[in-house]
């Protein structure tokens, strides 16, 4: 089951549909979006790549809004999905290729050695992070 949260961009409290999500809310979103099928990043990751924030700070953003993006490529540092979304997690790791630990067969968690994208190289030039506060 995914997490359950508002489309990209609607606050789940105004029932409008035309608020816009906080700050950091929005970025972390904003990198997810870029993940491609078969890479994953930690939440410490996102945040390294925001330059603010930390993994309980992502992993707050993904748990209330992260339905409305590919949520199973952003994982913990050890390459485990998020509690309860295991299975799930797991069924969009194989189908999209993503490296496993023992893998596709036997694997349950992600190969962060071979599976970690590095977005830092691949968004240079292209990804100007906000600036602000949340």
């Amino acid at each position: 089951m995914s997490p359950v949260a508002p489309a990209h961009g609607d606050d789940p409290d105004s029932g409008s549909g035309d608020e816009r999500l906080p700050d950091f809310a929005e970025a972390v979103l904003d990198i997810v979006d870029q993940i491609p099928a078969g890479k994953v990043l930690a939440y410490s990751d996102v945040a390294e790549m925001l330059g603010r924030g930390g993994p309980r700070q992502v992993g707050s953003v993904m748990s209330r809004y992260g339905s409305s993006v590919t949520w199973w490529r952003v994982i913990r540092a050890s390459g485990e999905a998020p509690d309860g979304l295991q299975d799930e997690a797991l069924s969009h790791w194989r189908a999209e290729g993503t490296a496993l630990v023992r893998g596709v067969v036997s694997g349950r968690s992600v190969d962060m050695t071979r599976a970690r994208w590095d977005g830092m190289a691949a968004l240079s030039g292209t990804f100007d992070p906000p600036t602000g506060t949340q």
